[in-house]
């Protein structure tokens, strides 16, 4: 594996899944793997299980562990292409990634949606500098428009909790926020889905579709109870609008996930990629309840990692 942003940067979905319950029953068992080799952990956001996980798992291998808190500890970035830096940014991103080279074997980076410019957003305007100045192997730990670490993690939840032969429903189902949510986890799941052997939907209200760049083909209920109907695995998610960039249509029917609603599955599984807002996006009876697979789900976020970590040092140590 030369990079990993997309499910596209996988050669084979089910061996990585493979690979990372083999992984999780022996967190240890390639101490040695990255010996000599440092990742460099560029956050220019918050995070919780991003961070531990990719600490984790990178340890797990051995590797030296460089991590950067980019938007709080290091020069303010600027990322324009020939921008005169005249003002509050000291620090051009493509010179800062030239360091990042000549310090790291990886670099790993989260960075989240602006929300301000569809354009920037959809264009990947940080995480396609990274890609481009890199000389090394770039992960993405999140970007504008995808999260395929927690994707990854989310498939391998999936496979361990499923053990009938018939395809399972999987339903990825819209929920109240606050405030506007960027996209990247709802895309990245139905990319993945879409690599699954599942029947997958999608339920949200009118106005909030996601881009069908990820979507594609699969099928979009605006009926929330509806489209839970037998289903096998619930994944609760947030998004702000993308036709109306980062709006928040108003929608006057309760999306919030309740136990009530549960009656309808088959015993669903409930998943969330947390943070979540408990009593907003999803009712305390339900995230602390038996169909809660949601901390396994957080747990696997090491091994998601542990596995990508993995291959890429397999490919570093193939040159």
């Amino acid at each position: 594996m030369k990079k990993f942003t997309t499910v596209s940067d996988v050669e084979n979905l089910q061996e990585i899944i493979k690979k990372a319950l083999q992984i999780k029953e022996n967190p240890h068992s390639e101490p040695e793997k990255g010996k000599g080799k440092t990742i460099g952990l560029v956050f220019l956001n918050s995070s919780l299980r991003t961070r531990l996980s990719s600490q984790i798992a990178a340890q797990n291998l051995g590797l030296n562990v460089l991590t950067l808190n980019a938007a709080q500890e290091a020069w303010n970035l600027e990322f324009a292409d020939g921008a005169v830096m005249n003002g509050d940014t000291v620090e051009h991103i493509k010179d800062a990634i030239e360091v990042l080279n000549q310090y790291c074997d990886i670099i790993a980076v989260r960075c989240f949606a602006g929300m301000k410019s569809k354009e920037d957003d959809v264009n990947e305007s940080i995480l396609s500098q990274f890609e481009q100045h890199a000389k090394v192997p770039v992960i993405s730990l999140e970007s504008a428009t995808r999260h395929p670490l927690q994707s990854l993690a989310d498939c391998i939840t999936i496979t361990e909790n499923w053990q009938e032969k018939r395809k399972p429903k999987v339903v990825l189902t819209w929920a109240p926020h606050i405030k506007p949510i960027a996209q990247a986890v709802g895309n990245s799941f139905a990319e993945w889905m879409q690599e699954m052997d599942v029947d997958f939907v999608i339920t949200n209200p009118e106005g909030y579709d996601l881009d069908k760049k990820f979507t594609k083909d699969i099928p979009v209920i605006h009926d929330q109870d509806e489209a839970l109907k037998d289903a096998d695995f619930i994944y609760v998610k947030n998004w702000s609008s993308f036709d109306d960039y980062a709006a928040m249509p108003e929608v006057k029917e309760n999306w919030m996930l309740t136990a009530q609603k549960l009656e309808s599955t088959n015993n669903a599984k409930v998943m969330h990629c947390l943070p979540v807002r408990r009593n907003v996006e999803l009712s305390d009876e339900v995230m602390d309840g038996q169909n809660s697979i949601i901390y396994q789900q957080a747990k696997n976020r090491i091994f998601s990692a542990q596995a990508v970590f993995s291959e890429i040092l397999d490919g570093i140590n193939l040159k």
